[in-house]
Parts: C-alpha cells; sequence; structure tokens
C-alpha cells in the first residue's frame, strides 16, 4: 500500500513536471510569436508580457517537486556529505530536520496563498487590459497550490523513504 501511495505521488509529480514543460515551450513559440509580430509586422502579440509573468511563477512550483524527488533540489552538499561519510545516522536526522522544514514552509506558504486563489476564483480576477487582453489569474494560483501540495508530499515522501525500507 505504501509503495502504491509513492508511485502515485511520483507519477503525479511527473504529469506537474510536464505541464510545467508544456508551459515552457508554449512561453518560447508565444515569446517567438511576439518578436516576430514586433519586428515583421510591426504589430506585437496582446498579453504576451502579463502571460510570462505569470507562468513563470506557475513553471517553478509545478516543476519543484520532481527537481526534489530527483535529488536535483539547489542545496550546498558539502558538510551533508562530511557527515553522511562520518555520523550517517546524524546526516539521515539533519536531512529529515530539513525536509520537516520544507513542509513547514510549504504549509505556511499554501495557509497564506489559499484565500486569495479563492478570491481570484470567486471575484474573477484578470491581469491585462479590458478591451485589450485579459487572462484570469486563478489558473496560475491553482497550479501554485497544487505545486506547494505535491512538494510538500515529497518532503514527506523523502522521510518516509529514509526511515521506511
Amino acid at each position: 500500500m505504501r509503495n502504491r501511495l509513492l508511485a502515485t505521488l511520483d507519477h503525479v509529480t511527473l504529469a506537474a513536471n510536464v505541464v510545467g514543460s508544456l508551459l515552457i515551450l508554449s512561453l518560447v513559440v508565444l515569446i517567438t510569436a511576439d518578436v516576430a509580430g514586433r519586428n515583421l509586422l510591426g504589430a506585437p502579440l496582446s498579453g504576451v508580457p502579463e502571460l510570462v509573468s505569470l507562468s513563470i511563477v506557475a513553471i517553478v512550483f509545478l516543476q519543484a517537486p520532481q527537481a526534489l524527488k530527483a535529488g536535483r533540489m539547489t542545496r550546498s552538499d558539502g558538510v551533508i556529505d562530511v557527515l553522511h561519510a562520518r555520523f550517517p545516522n546524524l546526516a539521515r536526522w539533519l536531512e529529515t530536520v530539513f525536509d520537516l522544514v520544507g513542509i513547514a514552509v510549504l504549509s505556511a506558504i499554501l495557509y497564506a496563498h489559499w484565500p486569495m486563489m479563492t478570491r481570484a476564483w470567486t471575484r474573477g480576477d484578470f491581469v491585462g487590459a479590458v478591451g485589450d487582453f485579459t487572462a484570469p489569474t486563478w489558473p496560475v494560483k491553482a497550479m501554485l497550490a497544487l505545486g506547494c501540495i505535491l512538494l510538500a508530499l515529497q518532503f514527506g515522501a523523502r522521510i518516509v523513504r529514509r526511515f521506511v525500507r
């Protein structure tokens, strides 16, 4: 049962990473079309700066859980590598403290973000200028919430994998 839950979490995390990658590809196409429109036709695409600024946040939060799972999260390993070599149990407990702090930070972000996300949904918040370009903000806020949840769960999964064989 535990292995199935961890495998399901890993699959959902990978799917979120793929969505983040597709957002990156979409931004490349969008920015290229905007630059071509500006330079060749004298007519830029409306809303490109707004979409780029929204998408960057979504991409970070969608791809961070997979980065953590794959061991590619940015950190300094100098001290922890020495501890793993000399005091492996201490190193495991320090990494667990790191993971618990990660869960706490992500819980705080989610707690603070949730009302903003629900408010954006109920009020129909958008970016852009009416009559030119508008885009709703709630999808990006929902992706941020999903990314927080997945990242916190991946921190928890690291603890489970570390202590339960």
